[in-house]
């Protein structure tokens, strides 16, 4: 017998416009989206929203969730939780975890927890080097999300820093080569210059000094010319300053774009301002700057040179977080918080509903070919949140779902909460509370 769940008196966002209407899910697919649906089956449940937001669930292309070997911080479960709590439905996950997701071994073995463990719907980066090659040219681009390259501040042996590897790389596969780009050699001489003044104690206020925009900008303007030398699809992760985006076009539609470009959550909300009162809590490589890549960050964002929004979460212990500059880890919690985030910035005039729908949900689903996700759309996969809008609740410890158990927003108040999270058909979260059952599924690709 198939279920049935009719959500009534919504105003549904999607492709563009907001209308009010009513959505019939039928098992793990969305059956009918009309302006009002009758049903006549007593078996059918119905969930009144009230005039409240529906909005597709949103598709997070960065995050560090930790698992396999790094657990006292995360794991697939504890974070995937988080993520439904906050509207996020489908996650990538990033390869620098331990062991290293850098063969196809490693990387169908995170696919087994995942199918064991995770709320949310998954794929996984695999983890390119300076000498895996032909691990590589193994993996099937219909089975996973795409390629990872850290130019720039990686831990382990991922760094790839031959110049002859990377081109090869990049002339070797036509999967999405996501990058995270700083130049070393320009990190590292700013922070000898600030330990021989300071030792390990720099002030964290100098991180945006040491991580600068000249290392931002020298690295992401090279990946590029690389990518249009060898016609590689080049997706360039967490853009933090304003001089990058002079670098990426909005005359092409995002279908016909060989490089792009992602912006955090972070570096939309914070600048360097907020690091006297957050300190290390904000320390993420790339670094938080000014408040004017602030504004250029979310200008590119609105015209079209940046195409997604996304978390960057990475969680750490709050005892590491609160070590001296040298020894705090880079990186924070932000799955649970980046879609009420992005909400509270709709109600402070800077971006629109639909916007944010299109970075946080259309936009992945087409950069990585995400299949039947990330819009309401009949015969897609049931992945929706219903958000009001005028209920207003404040981070704490009692409502963090991160195993980390704190957030940079702690203390912060939202205007909107996600009332309801449905993944694959299934309510999956309701009001802070997460259902048992684990409905995620492993993201499919249509390449």
């Amino acid at each position: 017998m198939k279920t049935q769940i009719l959500l009534k008196n919504a105003k549904i966002v999607n492709e563009g416009s907001i209308f009010e209407g009513d959505i019939l899910i039928e098992d793990d697919i969305i059956k009918d989206i009309d302006s009002s649906i009758s049903v006549k089956s007593a078996d059918v449940k119905v969930i009144d929203v009230e005039g409240n937001y529906i909005l597709p669930g949103a598709i997070d292309d960065q995050v560090h969730f930790r698992e396999p070997g790094l657990t006292h911080k995360a794991t697939i479960e504890t974070e995937s939780k988080a993520a439904i709590a906050g509207g996020i439905t489908s996650f990538i996950e990033m390869p620098n975890t331990n062991p290293q997701t850098t063969t196809v071994e490693k990387l169908e073995e995170k696919f087994e927890i995942a199918a064991n463990t995770s709320y949310a719907n998954y794929s996984f980066m695999f983890g390119g080097t300076n000498d895996n090659l032909d691990e590589i040219l193994k993996v099937d681009k219909k089975a996973v999300a795409g390629l990872k390259l850290f130019l720039g501040s990686s831990t382990g042996n991922m760094l790839v820093d031959d110049p002859d590897v990377l081109e090869t790389i990049f002339k070797s596969t036509d999967m999405v080569i996501s990058v995270h780009c700083e130049d070393e050699d320009t990190i590292r001489k700013n922070l000898e210059k600030y330990k021989a003044e300071y030792g390990d104690d720099i002030p964290i206020e100098l991180h945006p000094v040491i991580r600068s925009e000249e290392a931002c900008y020298l690295s992401s303007s090279k990946a590029i010319e690389l990518a249009k030398k060898t016609g590689a699809r080049l997706h360039v992760f967490h853009l933090s300053t304003g001089k990058e985006t002079e670098l990426f076009t909005n005359k092409i539609p995002l279908k016909d774009k060989k490089i792009t470009a992602e912006v955090c959550i972070h570096h939309l909300w914070f600048s360097d301002e907020d690091y006297a009162t957050k300190g290390t809590h904000i320390k993420w490589n790339p670094a938080v700057k000014t408040a004017k890549d602030r504004d250029q960050l979310l200008k590119a964002l609105l015209d079209g040179r940046i195409d997604v929004i996304a978390t960057d979460h990475a969680p750490h212990t709050l005892e590491e977080k609160n070590n001296v500059y040298t020894k705090a880890p880079s990186g924070g919690p932000l799955a649970q918080h980046a879609v009420v985030a992005m909400l509270e910035m709709y109600h402070q005039g800077k971006i629109s509903l639909e916007k944010i729908v299109e970075k946080m949900c259309h936009n992945p689903a087409i950069l990585f070919d995400v299949e039947k996700r990330g819009y309401i759309r009949k015969g897609y996969y049931a992945d929706l949140i219903i958000a009001n809008l005028q209920s207003p609740w404040t981070v704490n410890t009692s409502n963090i779902l991160y195993k980390c158990g704190w957030s940079p927003f702690e203390g912060r108040t939202f205007k909107s909460r996600i009332t309801h999270t449905f993944v694959n058909g299934q309510l999956a979260h309701h009001n802070f509370k997460i259902m048992d059952e684990k409905a995620g599924r492993r993201l499919t690709f249509d390449r």
